[in-house]
């Protein structure tokens, strides 16, 4: 089969790799109908992700069918059409058991396309596949659901969720990414009073403003002071970082008010400033957090009942072969202006999975 391989920093291709098979009782093998691409990939292509060895394939959201699942695999069968999940579960260790499997430490977590080969390929092998796929409604297509793999558990739960937005919040996302623009779209769901989006390129701040902002600033002219306007001097009840450095983070602590919440979303590769000489007296709190999918089942249930905008996100579409132009497109999105590449829909020549009957 093909797949997208990593190389080492600044090395990577669409090429033929070894067909994937069942290793574990509890793998399953899905082929791969729709992909999409996380900004993660591109600092794993950059090289600031060292634990991603080369040769690996990459990706972790996708959507497709199930072609072979193992002995242990009760919740789904061959033919089901399900999604995969950025994060792998175990169920069993403790911090499965606490709805945290971002952290599993029984071989999940992020693992797809970090520790062993992900989804930008035509099949996939998943292991605990009972609780790290989800089957799908017949009537979510295929480029909206992959959206549910990642950013919009990632945007809900790490930013509108552990922010603890509530009604009548003023509620400050900073970067208007696919992420940041899901956390836009999710605070929504707790009617905030205000929802304000910052970003450095317009066309980022109009699709903020498509998916729910009330305002939106220019990250280079002042924000902090457009959202003390809004809220008589007070400040952010919850401010989102969504960009990953240090100067957002900075400005993300100068934007809450007291008492309120700074949710850390970014991915950071740097170390950030923690002005607690300014914070200790104000009664903020700092939340980080590796998503966990935990409300996954959740998103499935609303984008199915057409109350997530997942589409929207939706700029650029590929067929699997254009991998290398989609990557292009993507990791350019200031020219660009893509949100969310998606690769797929295409006819695949069937296969039998390595180790199937």
């Amino acid at each position: 089969m093909k797949g997208y391989v990593f190389h080492g920093p600044g090395q990577s291709a669409w090429e033929d790799v070894p067909d994937p098979g069942i290793k574990e009782a509890t793998d399953a093998i899905v082929r791969v109908d729709a992909v999409t691409i996380c900004g993660t990939d591109l600092h794993i292509l950059k090289g600031d992700v060292p634990e991603v060895r080369p040769g690996t394939v990459l990706g972790h959201e996708a959507v497709g069918e199930i072609v072979d699942v193992g002995g242990d695999v009760s919740t789904v069968r061959p033919g089901d059409r399900v999604l995969v999940s950025c994060i792998t579960a175990c169920g069993r260790c403790r911090y499965c058991r606490e709805s945290m499997y971002g952290q599993c430490r029984g071989g999940g977590g992020w693992i797809l396309g970090h520790l062993i080969d992900g989804t930008q390929a035509e099949y996939v092998r998943v292991p605990y596949a009972d609780l790290s796929v989800h089957p799908l409604p017949s009537a979510l297509d295929s480029k909206d659901a992959v959206l549910l793999a990642d950013i919009f558990p990632t945007g809900y739960e790490v930013g509108v969720l552990n922010g603890h937005v509530r009604p009548g919040d003023t509620v400050a996302v900073v970067g208007s990414g696919p992420v940041g623009l899901a956390a836009i779209a999710t605070a929504r769901l707790f009617a905030p009073e205000r929802i304000v989006a910052v970003d450095l390129a317009a066309a980022r701040l109009e699709a903020a403003k498509r998916l729910g902002a009330d305002a939106v600033a220019d990250a280079r002219e002042a924000p902090e002071q457009l959202v003390s306007d809004l809220t008589d001097g007070l400040g952010a009840d919850v401010v989102v970082e969504a960009v990953g450095v240090p100067e957002t983070f900075e400005l993300c602590t100068r934007m809450v008010r007291p008492g309120g919440h700074v949710a850390n979303v970014g991915v950071h590769g740097k170390p950030a400033s923690l002005h607690l000489e300014d914070l200790w007296i104000k009664n903020v709190t700092i939340t980080t957090g590796l998503v966990d999918t935990y409300s996954t089942p959740t998103l499935l249930r609303m984008a199915a009942a057409g109350r997530l905008p997942t589409g929207q996100l939706v700029t650029h579409t590929f067929p699997p072969a254009h991998m290398e132009e989609a990557y292009d497109v993507f990791g350019r999105a200031a020219d660009t202006g893509a949100l969310k590449v998606v690769l797929g829909e295409e006819q695949h020549e069937e296969i039998v999975p390595m180790g199937a009957a």
